[in-house]
């Protein structure tokens, strides 16, 4: 007989398949729809990504524990808080955009409000062959 998974994490897995949906919808949005989603998803306060960071730093604290206990090798407390603060990082560098992106899923925007489309860069550009 195996064990059912605790509530954690069964909640784990469902939260899992939530963004799984949430990125569907993602894919299938209109600009403003997807602008709304990832305003929510960015939100420095309450957003997915700041909850995820959250998560991981968690993780890296416990990790830590482990680790000066003798039961995780420490690399792997390394790499876990290094994920903490990448995620962090990347979290502010996106923070500088968020009101881009949350203009752009208002209702009363209209071309004359919209932020200047980008150029391509060379970083970005892609060769289809």
């Amino acid at each position: 007989m195996t064990d059912l998974p605790s509530y954690p994490v069964r909640l784990a897995e469902d939260i899992a398949s939530l963004i799984k949906t949430l990125d569907d919808h993602l894919d299938q949005a209109t600009p403003r729809q997807a602008a709304e989603i990832l305003a929510k998803v960015l939100d420095t306060e309450e957003g997915l990504l700041t909850r995820v960071t959250d998560l991981v730093g968690t993780g890296s604290r416990f990790a830590q524990n482990q680790a000066h206990r003798g039961m995780l090798p420490p690399e792997v407390w390394l790499a876990m808080g290094r994920a903490s603060n990448e995620l962090h990082s990347v979290g502010m560098d996106l923070d500088e955009h968020a009101d881009a992106i949350k203009q752009l899923g208002t209702p009363s925007t209209t071309a004359s409000t919209l932020p200047p489309q980008p150029v391509a860069s060379a970083m970005v550009v892609r060769r289809s062959r």
